[in-house]
């Protein structure tokens, strides 16, 4: 049972966006008890910097303020994914792969120490016992396609961090046939478990 929803909005596209239709449609579905929304695009994250480059690897009681700082946005982020059973992440396909917004979220959470380290047989990520839920729009991408950038990309990052249980809910395509499209992407939130 989901009892607490992450909900990741990367879409420029505002209302209108089949992805943000999509999440609403995934959190119906799965009715959890609390869903924290991080909008990426009202809301728009920092990119990293030197400043944070340096900072993240300095052992945390030598941390300066401004290294501190630095790091304020990334730890409460981080935070939200911790506290949160699934993710549901919103993901337009921009120029066949993830919006910009997405991958600066992506950089800040991708913290070595605290949701991955390296062991001597490979990297292990941190963040276990998680779900994600992608929802996918593109105008003429298929996912999984040679050209589909976004959802192998996903997966391996989110894998990388420890979230391997990763669903796609796609509605892909739209330029080519919207109505099929949407059709498939409701059929697969139907076939989601609750």
């Amino acid at each position: 049972m989901t009892t607490s929803i992450l909900r990741i909005e990367s879409s420029a596209s505002g209302d209108g966006s089949v992805t943000r239709k999509l999440n609403d449609k995934v959190i119906a579905k799965l009715a959890p008890e609390t869903v924290v929304t991080r909008d990426l695009v009202a809301d728009p994250l920092p990119l990293i910097d030197p400043t944070w480059v340096a900072a993240r690897v300095v052992p945390a009681d030598e941390r300066d303020d401004r290294a501190k700082a630095s790091l304020t946005l990334s730890d409460e982020l981080i935070a939200e994914v911790q506290a949160a059973d699934t993710l549901v992440i919103a993901v337009p396909i921009y120029n066949f792969s993830v919006p910009a917004s997405l991958k600066a979220w992506i950089d800040l959470i991708a913290r070595v120490g605290v949701t991955f380290r390296y062991t001597e047989t490979g990297p292990e990520g941190l963040l276990t016992g998680k779900k994600a839920i992608l929802t996918v729009a593109s105008g003429g991408t298929a996912v999984g396609s040679p050209i589909d950038h976004a959802t192998d990309y996903l997966k391996f990052i989110l894998g990388f961090v420890g979230i391997t249980d990763v669903t796609i809910v796609a509605a892909d395509q739209l330029a080519i046939d919207a109505d099929a499209s949407l059709a498939k992407a409701d059929s697969e939130i139907g076939a989601l478990a609750a």
